[in-house]
């Protein structure tokens, strides 16, 4: 299809206020998330020192996936980001799937993280019940994304702010107690962690091949930058600075986190249990470290709580306007708001709390083996979707027009899929991830089910729309 098409592919009536400062720490709050507080130390002791690797290989392939993005989103901005870029450049299957793996991916986390906000909360308020800790949460959140998308990018950027700082903190004094003792009597703890408990690859190569699955998924979330570009404010400048940046902060925040602390602990005493963050700042002598870090925490859970409000709404109303979702989530009201969609994700992360009240474990297991497969499919949708768009430049004549090439295309896109392959093959091969991938074809072929009723829906709705998705107009709600 060519480029010049795909430009009005979609008409959106969203109100471009998100700033430069806004679109950074969007990034941010999409690349950090509470797993890198509580679940770093489950990584480290899977594969040991070897981990800094695994972390340095999947930060460039991730990189290579937000270069990506970044072009596309530059070039054509929407809010349904790589959603979109799938139903026009690959198949308009791969935009429903992807687009409905968001909503999976929605009830499960936002169900995972409202729970573990309540139990934070109860840290200081026991008596206080976790729903409705939840439901307060929501509420506020709710009011913040409908009111405008400029109160959701200050209030993601304070929220991420929190969490920057307290991260740079962390990897700052950790190198004062490697190389000048602090905490530690004076006495500087050196590199030999390093190597001393079982050398550098302590469980040998394959373990920490094997750990580039919780590593991939600490990711989760980068993706949503692209959405935010239906709403930036002159994305040609914003989106590539953002994008760039993706990368060292992915070396700074990940990479330098967990190398500071199997510089610091043995490897050996990082068992997953417990935050290693609260055990720095308790030796640096930070008064009351598990209380601070809860407040960190529970910033964090906010942050991922608003992002999803956002990413999702934007998410249903985008696929609305392809064809691939009710109509009426195609509409914004007075502040260019799609508020039909904002009150659908509201309504889901409700029904997200209430499962996690009544169902049992199992069942959010099936949900999260579902998002697991989604967010490989969000990755791989959008190396593919820009294989096809660079050839659709190609083909029409425009790539030297290209504002912000990926580098080394098309060897860095085979890179990336590379990579996200080899995750592939580690789900395949781990035992307790392996049951994903079972239950994500089973929802591939619910999913099929439902495109094709819908879209048979569709063509007899407006016959002369053929393969191609209805272009819903947006509109403005009375």
């Amino acid at each position: 299809m060519p480029a010049s098409t795909a430009k009005t592919h979609e008409k959106e009536d969203l109100k471009r206020d998100l700033k430069s400062r806004h679109i950074q720490m969007i990034v941010i709050g999409g690349a950090i998330g509470t797993g890198l507080f509580y679940g770093s130390g489950s990584a480290v002791a899977t594969a040991g020192p070897a981990i800094i690797v695994t972390y340095v290989v999947a930060s460039v392939a991730i990189y290579f996936v937000m270069r990506a993005l970044g072009e596309m989103s530059v070039e054509e901005p929407v809010s349904g980001a790589y959603i979109s870029y799938a139903n026009r450049y690959i198949h308009r299957f791969a935009g429903f799937l992807n687009g409905w793996n968001a909503f999976i991916f929605l009830l499960a986390t936002t169900a995972a993280e409202l729970n573990a906000l309540g139990h934070y909360v109860q840290y200081w308020f026991p008596s206080v019940p976790i729903w409705a800790t939840a439901a307060v949460a929501v509420t506020v959140l709710f009011v913040v994304n409908v009111v405008g998308v400029k109160f959701y990018g200050e209030a993601e950027f304070w929220f991420a702010l929190i969490k920057v700082v307290a991260i740079i903190a962390m990897i700052l004094f950790g190198f004062a107690m490697v190389l000048f003792g602090a905490g530690n009597g004076g006495n500087a703890i050196g590199l030999g962690h390093l190597h001393d408990h079982g050398g550098f690859f302590p469980k040998g190569i394959g373990a920490a091949f094997l750990a580039i699955v919780m590593v991939a998924f600490s990711f989760g979330g980068v993706e949503n930058l692209g959405i935010a570009a239906g709403e930036t404010k002159d994305v040609a400048a914003t989106m590539p600075k953002a994008v760039n940046a993706t990368f060292w902060r992915l070396m700074i925040f990940y990479v330098g986190a967990i190398t500071v602390l199997v510089t610091v602990f043995p490897w050996t005493s990082l068992n997953g249990s417990g935050s290693p963050f609260v055990t720095v700042f308790a030796r640096i002598g930070v008064p009351a470290a598990a209380t601070v870090m809860n407040v960190v925490v529970i910033t964090a859970v906010l942050s991922a709580v608003n992002s999803a409000v956002f990413t999702n709404s934007r998410t249903f109303y985008n696929l609305s306007l392809q064809g691939n979702a009710p109509r009426f989530l195609g509409t914004v009201n007075h502040r260019n708001v799609p508020s039909r969609a904002v009150t659908a994700v509201f309504v889901t992360m409700a029904a997200g709390v209430l499962l996690n009240l009544l169902m049992p474990d199992q069942v959010f297991t099936i949900f999260s083996s579902v998002t697991v497969f989604g967010l490989i499919c969000a990755w791989g949708s959008i190396v593919i979707s820009h294989l096809r768009f660079r050839k659709a430049k190609v083909a029409s004549g425009e790539e030297d027009g290209i504002r912000y090439k990926m580098p080394l295309h098309p060897y860095s896109n085979y890179l990336a899929l590379a990579f996200i392959a080899a995750v592939l093959v580690c789900i395949a091969v781990l035992p307790d991830t392996r049951v994903s991938l079972l239950v994500s074809g089973g929802w591939v072929v619910v999913v099929f089910a439902a495109y094709t009723f819908y879209t048979r829906k569709s063509r007899q709705r407006q016959p002369s729309s053929g393969d191609r998705p209805l272009l819903a107009v947006s509109h403005t709600e009375q």
